[in-house]
């Protein structure tokens, strides 16, 4: 399963939920497959996805992060962080290719370790998935547990051809983005 597969397939499960998710080809395929006002794009802000998720769901609604193997190597403490406070709604998606797509896929060190095993050690509970069907089930799984949830969902390095880049002020999409979240 490639990133775009994977993000049309969260982008169908995800139209009335928040979702943050991480930088550069992450952003741009997701705004390409839907770009939406529940969409916070964190542009120039790698590694910060599942923290900002996480601050959002303290308040026990249910929010999804959107995260890359490489993004979340650049922030790992967001697992203990999200494990101890607990929010009882976070669904952290890592989407692990085992490279850094921003950077002509240069290999991430994801696959010497288990990012799944380090998730479950800081107190998540943690589903995995290798294809859409998988990705799927997981993420509906995902949804029912209490407590943060972290998808660690394997898919093929490469970027989608001929995306266009994501230009949009952070500060509009922010702005577009905490207009969607106070009307729900």
């Amino acid at each position: 399963m490639k990133r775009i597969e994977a993000l049309e397939v969260l982008a169908s499960l995800t139209a009335g939920l928040p979702v943050v998710v991480t930088c550069a080809a992450s952003s741009r395929e997701l705004a390409a497959v839907a770009d939406r006002p529940n969409h916070l794009y964190l542009l120039d802000a790698m590694g910060l996805a599942g923290s900002v998720a996480t601050g959002l769901a303290l308040d026990g609604r249910p929010v999804v992060a959107i995260e890359g193997d490489g993004s979340l190597l650049m922030n790992p403490n967001v697992l203990p962080t999200g494990g101890f406070l607990a929010p009882p709604k976070l669904l952290l998606v890592l989407l692990d290719n085992g490279v850094y797509g921003a950077t002509a896929d240069l290999p991430t060190y994801a696959g010497n370790l288990d990012l799944g095993a380090l998730a479950s050690a800081s107190g998540w509970s943690v589903l995995r998935a290798d294809d859409e069907a998988g990705l799927r089930a997981s993420f509906a799984s995902g949804l029912e547990l209490d407590g943060p949830v972290f998808l660690h969902a394997r898919i093929e390095p490469g970027n989608a051809s001929d995306v266009p880049k994501l230009l949009e002020d952070p500060v509009v999409l922010g702005r577009r983005f905490q207009g969607w979240l106070a009307t729900r």
